[in-house]
């Protein structure tokens, strides 16, 4: 009778194959609580970004502990909340939202999850110069990451090169002078590269394809992947194939899913139980 109940959901365009709910449910359910997280699909609903503030009007009045937001609602929210994190107001992105005492507070889990996805996979990695293909939502959070984690330059690559440039001053503001600059052409900036993250939607169920020529890859340069459904997406197919060593997107799939689940309950997951569980998942569902 007195066991503790949270909803919480997701706010995205194309996830109906998210692996967050079950995570989150199965994380929940190991510390006692009931968990119900609810997929708030836009295009299942034939709904866009322009029904936002819609959702999240309806999420204050439905008393949503807390929601994970997704492409392509990460920037679009921000004026819908209460207050930010100092983590997504520097970021200029959300990925969390939490419910406190009916104040909408927004996060950023990005950057964490996918640092602690990288230091697993790739410990050892040569940060000398490495190139971002993706300024958006989570390409910035990560553009923070890597920078703190030492990365001597950062070179950002965009459809937009407005936003890659912006993302780049930004970046140079916070972390010292020509730590950051902006590319417009992806083979310009993999010109002495040592590392790609890529962090665009590219590769994913709905959108399926390679994000780059497979030709600029070799096996001086490793490569990290944001999206994790597929698990093993054309990029990383392409980049073994290479010779380069690769992180997959299930790594950060599980830290940002950390992150949030610390938000939404107050309570310490068990990282490596989320992301055996995860993995389990992704090879249950190929």
């Amino acid at each position: 009778m007195n066991e503790r109940k949270l909803l919480v959901g997701l706010i995205g365009a194309g996830i109906q194959k998210s692996l967050s709910p079950a995570m989150h449910e199965e994380e929940a359910r190991h510390h006692g609580m009931r968990l119900f997280y609810q997929i708030i699909d836009l295009d299942a609903a034939r709904a866009s970004v322009d029904d936002l503030p819609t959702l999240i009007r309806a999420a204050r009045i439905m008393r949503f502990a807390g929601l994970n937001i997704t492409y392509p609602c990460k920037q679009a929210v921000i004026p819908l909340l209460d207050d930010l994190s100092d983590e997504a107001r520097a970021m200029g992105a959300v990925n969390t939202v939490v419910n406190e005492d009916g104040r909408l507070i927004g996060h950023n889990t990005d950057g964490w999850g996918w640092s602690w996805g990288f230091r697993r996979q790739l410990p050892d990695a040569d940060l000398s110069r490495v190139v971002l293909l993706g300024a958006g939502g989570a390409g910035a959070a990560i553009a923070h990451a890597v920078l703190r984690l030492g990365a001597q330059h950062l070179v950002l690559v965009d459809q937009d090169p407005a936003r890659a440039q912006a993302l780049a001053e930004n970046l140079n503001a916070l972390y010292g002078a020509h730590r950051a600059s902006a590319q417009a052409h992806i083979e310009a900036a993999l010109q002495g590269a040592t590392g790609l993250i890529h962090a665009t939607p590219t590769g994913m169920d709905k959108l399926p394809g390679m994000p780059l020529d497979a030709s600029l890859l070799h096996a001086g340069l490793w490569v990290s992947e944001v999206v994790y459904f597929p698990l093993e997406t054309a990029l990383l197919k392409a980049a073994r194939a290479a010779g380069c060593k690769v992180a997959d997107g299930g790594g950060m799939a599980v830290g940002q899913a950390v992150g949030a689940f610390r938000l939404f309950t107050g309570e310490e997951p068990d990282a490596a139980r989320m992301d055996a569980h995860l993995r389990a998942m992704v090879a249950g569902s190929s």
